[in-house]
């Protein structure tokens, strides 16, 4: 096939678009090189399979259509992923090969991973829906242009929505193609260590440490909350970064405005950057999301399956990944192939721990004050001694995970009461069941006891 020369009109059409894009979006999408031509297309190298998909779906008519403009005919593209620093290394191989007589001595060393960060937690491996399309379109930006674009970065959503693996697909997108020094760590990690600083009088060592890096990552904001030393240190280094150009991104389980008991101006630092949340994702994300593990895994788990899980799991992508750990861990263990029937039978109790939109919050009530030998009237009212407030706070933790009701909702039928209260009282049952063994088998017992009411109503 003879070579044609594309060159001139594909750098002009690229001139054109980041023209009209802006050069942020163009910053972000058209890392593109010019690779070579036939009559009727253009070969284009981009870094990653995953970068393809992304630059096919949303730009592939827009360059083509330019490139129609240009030079009167139609003229296709054809991507291909080239491997990172190819030339970097073949020169290197050369260098060895001159410098020892043609004997290569060593092979260029792939670079060290980072050693907070997971290193399957990478935008190549984050399913991409309608929930997270602007979140993860955000997160790439700041990683290709950290501490420029969009600093900081919130990442807000609930419980196995993705925002730690967003999070860490940033760290480890600046590792792999930067020296900047990235420090991950979760708020109740940071905590500690502040605490430990303290203790030692290494608080100066403490502040160094933090404040002389080029990315911060921080996990679960929300577990600073009543925590006013370590806010007001976080305020101090959050300053101290920003004002050097450094990156920040911080995941909270809620906007960062319904924090409480939360440093106003840490909340303010951290509520003027970008914030972009989590929802849980839709059906055709939730079915991408089981294929591409089911591919990674090499798993013989046949697609009706995976439409099976899809649509009865909707909570949110860890439900996802244990419902089909659990049918791979069953074939491997019994030998068999997993069908339709089989997935039913074995996942039966994952297909009832979803959300119940039509279970009724009197019975939720009722159930938790029968429980505690009170009555519902008590769950809804003002008191608040310890006999009361518990089973209150139960009523509310099992509401939440047995029913679509938001939690203001859920708030006005627990006596009208906002929903950072309900919050509220999650968080502390949540922290009960880490605390107290009793306390999750209590929450089984009574979740058990109100479906088996419900069902018979």
């Amino acid at each position: 096939m003879a070579e044609w020369n594309y060159e001139i009109f594909w750098k002009e059409a690229l001139n054109q678009i980041k023209g009209e894009r802006g050069e942020e979006e163009f910053a972000m999408w058209f890392n593109l090189e010019y690779l070579g031509a036939a009559e009727d297309e253009i070969r284009i190298g981009v870094p990653s399979a995953f970068y393809r998909d992304q630059v096919k779906q949303r730009y592939q008519s827009v360059i083509e259509t330019t490139l129609h403009n240009l030079t009167g005919r139609k003229i296709n593209l054809v991507f291909e992923v080239k491997a990172r620093d190819t030339h970097s290394r073949d020169a290197a191989v050369q260098d060895s090969r001159t410098e020892t007589g043609g004997q290569v001595q060593a092979k260029p060393k792939k670079k060290a991973s980072h050693s907070q960060l997971k290193t399957d937690y990478t935008f190549e491996k984050y399913i991409i829906g309608e929930n997270n399309n602007f979140a993860v379109n955000a997160s790439m930006a700041v990683s290709r242009n950290p501490g420029s674009a969009y600093n900081p970065l919130l990442i807000y959503g609930g419980v196995g929505m993705g925002k730690t693996h967003l999070m860490q697909a940033i760290g480890n997108y600046i590792h792999e193609n930067s020296n900047n020094r990235i420090i991950y760590i979760s708020a109740e990690s940071f905590t500690n260590e502040f605490i430990e600083a303290l203790k030692e009088k290494s608080i100066a060592a403490f502040k160094n440490k933090y404040r002389n890096i080029d990315a911060l990552l921080i996990d679960d904001i929300h577990f600073l909350q009543k925590k006013r030393e370590t806010q007001e240190e976080l305020f101090y280094t959050f300053n101290a970064l920003h004002n050097a150009n450094k990156q920040m991104v911080f995941t909270c389980d809620r906007p960062v405005i319904e924090l409480k008991d939360f440093n106003e101006r840490l909340q303010s630092r951290v509520g003027q950057g970008l914030n972009v949340d989590l929802q849980p994702p839709n059906y055709e994300t939730r079915f991408a999301i089981l294929k591409k593990k089911v591919e990674e895994k090499k798993a013989p788990i046949p697609d009706d399956v995976l439409d099976l899980i899809s649509k009865n799991v909707s909570s949110n992508v860890r439900d996802l990944d244990k419902a089909l750990r659990n049918l791979i861990g069953y074939a491997e263990l019994m030998d068999i192939r997993i069908t339709v029937e089989i997935a039913q039978q074995q996942l039966k109790d994952v297909f009832a721990a979803p959300r119940l939109a039509n279970m009724s919050i009197d019975i939720i009530q009722r159930i938790v004050a029968e429980y505690f030998s009170l009555v519902p009237n008590d769950l809804k009212g003002k008191k608040r001694t310890q006999n009361i407030v518990y089973p209150r706070q139960l009523a509310m933790y099992i509401a939440r995970e047995i029913t679509e009701y938001s939690t203001t909702e859920l708030g006005q039928s627990f006596g009208g009461r906002d929903h950072t209260t309900v919050m509220h009282s999650c968080e502390k049952i949540e922290q009960l069941i880490r605390s107290d063994p009793t306390t999750e088998p209590t929450i089984n017992n009574l979740t058990r006891m109100i479906k088996e009411y419900s069902a018979k109503s």
